[in-house]
């Protein structure tokens, strides 16, 4: 018996013995190994896990990169200074005549800020009444630093957007928070939510945030004793840059023009008649990066959306008759105001008499269109169309670019069409009411506009770009993106394109476009158009003009789209497209 009691004891000391070694193994393991490598489902080392649970994070740059403008204007991220308040369990510790002091400078009141400091659970940046961090004042930062509260420090702070409106729907915005957790500080993604923010979002998410820890004790209250930590990756390279196309002193001028014309929808697109890039793109109503609300829909591109021609739809309807050779410039038709069949009529209600075809054209004839429509077959319109980029996406796109498979950068645009369904479209009646841009005709102003720069170019047409270099942050360039060719199976002919830009000189000079004539620093020439549209049960029209100029050495295009205009209203979107003329004019 005895030896059996020996035996379970030198078992049992054997066991504990096994199990003291297993665990000083296990401890040594963490000690030596795992506190130099992440601890799992986090980013974190062992060491570096055991501090943050007794720190606490503020964001000051969010790592994403930024877009400039063709001359290096920033469009996102401006550094500012501003406010860090952590959380107070001992409201003891300020004096009233302190929290005056505080009040007064982030220039609030000494009650709104106790009721949002006493709420804190976490540090955070001043935001005051607004939606971002205000920006202090050099005075306003002195002070607050002279005050030398524990619970308030001052720190730089990238921030992204203005807390304004603005109709640059292109650029997007973006959607989520890098928000600091309580015990790893990790962050949930920021990701772009549409516009350029969203299509290059791969690309611009390619560095961790600049956190600033702060150490805490059991009460979450800054321990003043021990200095802040900021964590930020220094890699000069990152993150990227994007040079846009834009030039963002234009792309302000064309937006307060719009306000002032008291357009509440519509869009604006200015491009460069050599190689096709967007200069300028207005949509509104405008939208504010800051406040999206996704069920009223202002982030939406106006820009990029197909809306109903009219008679700049007559542009393609001409170059489809001339390449087809159905007619010829100087063929003489007759014009009594009513066509006669399918409902349709000329908007001069007495008729145009006798006129070519030429005439026609300037005077925006619905009769003489609608017989060309009767006379053209689907395929010749789809032709024209595509030579002249419409009913198709533009916007530039490549594959494989850094790394990513895709790139489109206007990734919400729209293809537009001329006809719904090809079989309808053996109806002449059908065909007809596509002529003059109606039925089920759908162009973007940016297609509209492109189809100019297309004509400029002896039907050698551009995709249009929005960003054209992509650079690392300390400047040294990465990637130039090319501009590059529209590519129809057959272009417009030379001789085609010559008569067309003829024409919407003679629009201006004697056509429905002559007011442009007054008060013109540039002579003018372009294309009307006016589609009838029910919005909302009630009838309305679309009002566009779509042109170039200068007429002698052409620099821009221009395509204006006022939407849901009342009937009998006068043609604004034709004095938009002379007032956005004049200023370009005047521009460097």
């Amino acid at each position: 018996m005895r030896e059996i009691s020996r035996r379970r004891m030198y078992y049992g000391w054997l066991l504990v013995a096994c199990v003291l070694v297993l665990f000083i193994g296990r401890l040594a393991f963490i000690q030596i190994w795992l506190k130099g490598h992440p601890v799992p489902a986090t980013q974190h080392t062992l060491m570096e896990a055991a501090r943050l649970q007794h720190e606490r994070g503020v964001v000051l740059d969010s790592g994403r990169g930024h877009f400039h403008d063709r001359h290096g204007v920033p469009l996102t991220g401006k550094l500012i200074w501003t406010a860090v308040l952590f959380p107070v369990t001992d409201w003891n510790v300020f004096q009233p005549a302190t929290l005056k002091d505080v009040a007064v400078i982030l220039d609030t009141k000494p009650d709104q800020l106790a009721e949002i400091w006493s709420s804190l659970k976490e540090p955070v940046l001043w935001h005051g009444e607004g939606r971002i961090p205000v920006a202090l004042r050099p005075e306003q930062r002195d002070a607050l630093s002279a005050l030398g509260l524990t619970q308030l420090k001052v720190y730089p702070y990238e921030r992204r957007y203005e807390d304004k409106e603005s109709g640059m729907q292109w650029l997007g915005y973006i959607s989520g928070q890098r928000k600091e957790t309580q015990r790893y500080g990790q962050y949930d993604g920021i990701t772009g939510g549409s516009g350029l923010e969203k299509a290059l979002d791969p690309l611009l998410n390619s560095l961790s945030p600049t956190v600033v820890y702060f150490s805490v004790d059991g009460h979450n209250q800054v321990i003043p004793e021990l200095t802040p930590m900021v964590k930020a990756n220094l890699n000069p390279y990152y993150p990227l840059r994007f040079t846009t196309t834009i030039d963002l002193s234009i792309q302000k001028e064309v937006e307060h023009l719009m306000s002032e014309a008291g357009a509440s929808e519509g869009a604006i697109v200015v491009q460069d008649v050599h190689n096709g890039d967007v200069v300028a793109m207005v949509s509104s109503p405008f939208y504010n990066p800051e406040r999206i609300h996704p069920a009223e829909g202002q982030w939406e591109n106006k820009a990029l959306q197909g809306a109903a021609p009219g008679s700049i739809f007559k542009i393609v309807t001409a170059a489809a008759a001339l390449e087809a050779g159905i007619s010829t410039p100087k063929e003489v038709f007759h014009c009594s105001g009513e066509y006669g069949r399918y409902g349709l009529s000329c908007w001069k209600k007495h008729g145009h008499g006798r006129l070519t075809l030429e005439d026609a054209f300037a005077q925006s004839c619905n009769v003489v269109f609608a017989e060309l429509g009767q006379r053209l077959s689907p395929a010749q319109f789809q032709l024209a169309a595509q030579q002249l980029g419409v009913g198709r996406v533009l916007g530039w796109q490549a594959s494989n670019v850094l790394g990513v498979p895709e790139i489109r950068p206007l990734d919400h645009e729209e293809s537009g069409s001329v006809f719904a369904d090809l079989e309808a479209a053996e109806d002449e009646g059908v065909r007809v009411q596509t002529a003059i841009g109606q039925r089920d005709v759908m162009m973007t102003p940016l297609q509209a506009s492109n189809m100019i720069v297309t004509l400029l170019n002896q039907g050698q047409g551009f995709r249009p770009r929005m960003v054209n270099r992509v650079s690392y942050d300390n400047g040294q360039e990465l990637q130039l993106w090319p501009v590059q060719r529209l590519r129809p199976e057959k272009s417009l002919s030379p001789k085609t394109t010559s008569i067309l830009l003829t024409w919407m000189e003679k629009v201006v000079q004697k056509g429905t476009g002559s007011a442009l004539k007054q008060g013109a620093a540039w002579r003018l020439a372009g294309k009307s158009g006016t589609a009838e549209v029910l919005h909302h049960g009630a009838a309305a029209n679309h009002q566009w003009f779509t042109g170039y100029g200068p007429i002698e050495a052409p620099r821009y295009a221009v395509s204006v789209l006022l939407k849901n205009q009342k009937p009998g209203s006068r043609h604004r979107a034709t004095e938009l497209f002379g007032k956005v003329m004049n200023m370009l004019s005047a521009s460097k």
